[in-house]
């Protein structure tokens, strides 16, 4: 099937690794432009060798997103550089696991606000767009009891709702929001490599817990995310889509 992703341009936060690299390799599979942005330069330089064979249009920058200017400002130059902006996400993300001023200012500030600031910014693009999709990222924390109490989870919800509002405000724009929401997903650079080393208990107690036997994969979960970014989704906008091999347990309806 032809997603239609041929020649529409990418902007993805916080892609210089884990979900948010896998995304990018699979977008520029499918012959869209796209650009990258992280903490790392040495990540990001890794990213864009692995994009630059797809032939596409490649942006890239090292940052600090929690820096109030640096996201929007990513945004308007790779929009230039790009030649537009059809596909917004932001993949930011952190957790002190702790239920503090501290873990919740952390969260707002490295993930709910990149993201808000990021989606601002697209806005001028996108509305110029026949194609334009933002896709929110959210949490199977958000969905069941993880870990106790969690200002993540919490602000994991608020992104679906912010996602819902989104879809119902630019549906007459011609824009689409839906929000991904993932479970435990294995990449090779990713939080669960290294719980699955270092935090064996807690590694197989998630695992026991998952009734295929196997975590998602960051390529399935990216080709997911593709799916609903592209325009052989176009009448999908305020959906939530889980993505967990069957972790959580709820019906979802």
């Amino acid at each position: 099937m032809d997603l239609g992703l041929k020649g529409l341009k990418a902007i993805l936060v916080g892609a210089n690794g884990g979900i948010g690299r896998q995304v990018a390799k699979v977008l520029a599979a499918e012959g869209a432009d796209v650009a990258v942005c992280g903490r790392s330069q040495e990540k990001v330089d890794k990213v864009v060798g692995e994009l630059s064979p797809s032939g596409g249009k490649v942006f890239a920058e090292a940052m600090d997103v929690t820096d109030p200017e640096s996201v929007p400002g990513f945004v308007e130059r790779a929009a230039e550089a790009l030649g537009g902006c059809d596909i917004f996400i932001s993949f930011t993300s952190t957790n002190l696991g702790v239920d503090s001023d501290e873990g919740w200012q952390a969260i707002l500030d490295a993930d709910i606000k990149p993201m808000r600031r990021g989606i601002a910014a697209a806005m001028p693009f996108l509305e110029k767009s026949s194609n334009g999709s933002i896709i929110c990222m959210s949490s199977t924390g958000a969905v069941e009891e993880f870990m106790g109490v969690q200002p993540y989870n919490a602000l994991k919800a608020a992104v679906m709702v912010y996602s819902s509002g989104l879809a119902q405000s630019l549906a007459p724009k011609g824009i689409r929001a839906n929000c991904i929401t993932p479970g435990p997903v294995m990449t090779d650079d990713g939080p669960w490599a290294y719980i699955k080393e270092n935090m064996t208990d807690f590694y197989d107690a998630t695992m026991a817990q998952i009734p295929t036997g196997r975590m998602t994969t960051g390529e399935e979960l990216a080709k997911t995310i593709a799916f609903v970014a592209s325009p052989a989704c176009k009448a999908m906008t305020g959906a939530n889509i889980v993505v967990d091999s069957g972790y959580t347990k709820r019906v979802q309806f």
